[in-house]
């Protein structure tokens, strides 16, 4: 499944800023912007699996999972 974020990056001095609007923490800081969009992209996966893996936790058993598309 592939999903769309927008990432917020920006210049400052020898670094390059940036994080992701639409997932509260994912944020980075690289020397290039080719390694801050990787860092972002890894930040956000790890992110949104450590949230996935708190729902089930706090759902604990007999739980559905269900896709929604938006």
């Amino acid at each position: 499944m592939s999903t769309e974020f927008t990432a917020i990056v920006k210049q400052d001095g020898k670094w390059w800023l940036g994080w992701i609007e639409e997932v509260p923490g994912a944020n980075a800081q690289e020397e290039t912007k080719e390694e801050l969009l990787i860092s972002l992209r890894e930040s956000a996966k790890d992110i949104l699996e450590l949230r996935r893996e708190e729902a089930r936790r706090q759902a604990a058993s007999n739980y559905d999972e269900i896709l929604l598309v938006i």
